[in-house]
C-alpha cells in the first residue's frame, strides 16, 4: 500500500471493484477538524482506497470532509461507501417535516427508516455532501425486530428502489450493514445474508446487491464462526456467492456488557500511571487557576479556591475507562465549565484581565482533556497485556507489534474478508494500522476458535 500499487488490492466480491485490505472508517470524522483531514489524506497518500462513511456520522460532517478531500485525488482510484437508515440530527428535522412512511421510532432522537421515499432523499443528500455524481456502494443500516416477514418485505422494497438508482447512475452497488449478521439462527434479531440475497435475486438475476458490512473482532466472532446461512458462516456464504465483506469495529469489542479496546496504551507489561502522574497532568491548570485568584479574586469552578483541577483530581480516579470518560465528561465537566464561564463573563464584562485569562484557559482545556483520555487509556494496559497473552496461548506468535496491529492482522487473514474498516482519526492511528497489512500470515480462523472458548 505504501506506493499505492495494486499488488495488495483485493476484489470486493463480484462487484469488479478492488479495494485495499484496510479501509478508512469515518464514524467520528468531521469537517473542520484539521487532524481528521490530515489522517484521511495520509491514508490516501499511502495507497489506501476505500472510505466508509454514513449520512449520520457526525450529522453529515463526515461526508462533507470526504467530499473536500476527494478534490485532491483521482476519483477513479477511490471507493466510496456510505449508508442510510438512521434518523438523527438534520435527518430528524427532515423526517418530522416530511412524515416518511414506515418510520420506526426506537427512542427520543433515534428513528429508523429504509422506505424508498426516505432513501431517495438520502442518496441525493449524501451525493451532494460528498460532491459525487455516483456513489460506489450504498448500504442500508439494518435493524431487525421480531417480525422477520415484514423486515424482509421492507428490504425487498428498498432493493427495488436501489436498483432504479443504479439504472440512473446514482449508485453502483448496494447492500446492508448490520450488527446482527453474526448472531445464531435462534436469535430473533439475526439478519440473514441468505434472505437478503434472495430478495435481490427475486428482483433481477442481474441485481446489484454486492456488499455486506458487519462488526467482527477477537470477541465478536459470529460472522466467522456461526453457521447461520444455509449451514455456512457469513464469511463462507459471502465468499461462495461473490459478496464483498466489510468488517467494522475491529478494535472495539463489546463483551459482557462492556467495551474492550484492543490496543496498547503504554509499553506492554509496564505499570499504568498513578496519582502522581495525574497531579502532573493537572499542574498547569492548577497554576492557571491560581493566577485568576491572584489577579481578580474570582471564585473558581467549585466555589472559592476550589477549581476545575480539584474536580478532575477527584473525578478521574473514579472513571472506569476512557470510553466511560467520554460518556460523563459532558454532564459532569463541560456543562459546569460552561455555566461557570458564563457567570464569570457577566461579572467581569469588559475586563481585559479576565478576557486574557479566559483565552489561556480555553486553549489549555482541550489538550488537557486529551491528556486525561490518554491517562485513562493507559489504565487499561493490563487488560491489553492479558489479551496478548491469551492470543499467544491460542497460537499467535509472540511479537513486538502493537496489539491493534495483531488484532487487525487476524481479521485480514480470514478468508472471505474484503476489507477491514478501522477508525483512524489521527495520523498516528493511520501509521499504526497500515503496518498490520504487512504482518506475517497466521491461521486466523483457528486462533479465533481457540480464543472464543
Amino acid at each position: 500500500m505504501n506506493n499505492g500499487g495494486n499488488n495488495s488490492l483485493r476484489p470486493l466480491g463480484s462487484t469488479g471493484l478492488r479495494c485495499c485490505p484496510l479501509g478508512f472508517g469515518c464514524y467520528r470524522i468531521a469537517d473542520g477538524n484539521a487532524e481528521h483531514e490530515s489522517a484521511l489524506r495520509l491514508y490516501l497518500d499511502r495507497g489506501g482506497n476505500l472510505i466508509d462513511t454514513s449520512a449520520n456520522y457526525t450529522d453529515g460532517q463526515s461526508e462533507i470532509l470526504v467530499g473536500k478531500v476527494f478534490k485532491s485525488y483521482s476519483r477513479e482510484k477511490v471507493i466510496v461507501v456510505t449508508k442510510a437508515g438512521y434518523i438523527q440530527g438534520q435527518n430528524m428535522t427532515l423526517a418530522q417535516a416530511r412524515s416518511f412512511p414506515e418510520v420506526v421510532k426506537y427512542g427520543e432522537g433515534l428513528w429508523h427508516c429504509i422506505h424508498p421515499e426516505f432513501l431517495e432523499t438520502q442518496v441525493a443528500l449524501s451525493a451532494h455532501r460528498m460532491q459525487l455524481e455516483t456513489i460506489d456502494v450504498f448500504l442500508l443500516h439494518s435493524l431487525v425486530e421480531g417480525d422477520h416477514r415484514e423486515f424482509y418485505r421492507r428490504v425487498g422494497q428498498a432493493f427495488r428502489f436501489l436498483e432504479k438508482q443504479v439504472a440512473e447512475g446514482k449508485i453502483r452497488w448496494y447492500g446492508i450493514s448490520s450488527n446482527n449478521y453474526g448472531r445464531p439462527l435462534s436469535d430473533q434479531t439475526m439478519t440473514s445474508v441468505h434472505r437478503c440475497l434472495e430478495e435481490a435475486q427475486s428482483i433481477s438475476s442481474n441485481h446489484h446487491f454486492g456488499v455486506v458490512q458487519l462488526p467482527m473482532n477477537l470477541y465478536e466472532t459470529g460472522g466467522a464462526l456461526e453457521s447461520n446461512n444455509q449451514g455456512m458462516s457469513v464469511l463462507d456464504y459471502c465468499r461462495h456467492h461473490g459478496l464483498g465483506v466489510l468488517i467494522n469495529r475491529p478494535l472495539n469489542a463489546f463483551y459482557h456488557n462492556q467495551m474492550i479496546r484492543l490496543a496498547d496504551f503504554t509499553r506492554p507489561g509496564g505499570s499504568p500511571p498513578g496519582k502522581q502522574e495525574l497531579k502532573s497532568i493537572l499542574q498547569p491548570l492548577r497554576e492557571l487557576e491560581q493566577s485568576l485568584l491572584e489577579q481578580l479574586e474570582t471564585p473558581l469552578l467549585q466555589g472559592g479556591r476550589s477549581g476545575l483541577a480539584d474536580l478532575l483530581e477527584k473525578l478521574v480516579p473514579q472513571v472506569r475507562s476512557a470510553d466511560h470518560w467520554e460518556q460523563i465528561v459532558g454532564r459532569y465537566v463541560i456543562r459546569p465549565i460552561q455555566q461557570w464561564v458564563e457567570a464569570c463573563r457577566q461579572k467581569n464584562r469588559g475586563n481585559s484581565i479576565w478576557e486574557n485569562w479566559l483565552e489561556q484557559f480555553l486553549g489549555l482545556v482541550n489538550p488537557l482533556f486529551e491528556e486525561i483520555e490518554r491517562y485513562l487509556r493507559a489504565q487499561q494496559q493490563p487488560e491489553s497485556d492479558q489479551v496478548r497473552k491469551r492470543l499467544e496461548q491460542c497460537g499467535y506468535p509472540a511479537t513486538s507489534h502493537s496489539l491493534s496491529q495483531i488484532a487487525l492482522s487476524i481479521l485480514l487473514n480470514l478468508q472471505g474478508v474484503s476489507c477491514v474498516l478501522n477508525g483512524m482519526r489521527r495520523p498516528a492511528y493511520v501509521e499504526d494500522a497500515l503496518r498490520s497489512v504487512y504482518l506475517p500470515q497466521v491461521k486466523a480462523l483457528s486462533i479465533l476458535k481457540k480464543f472464543a472458548v
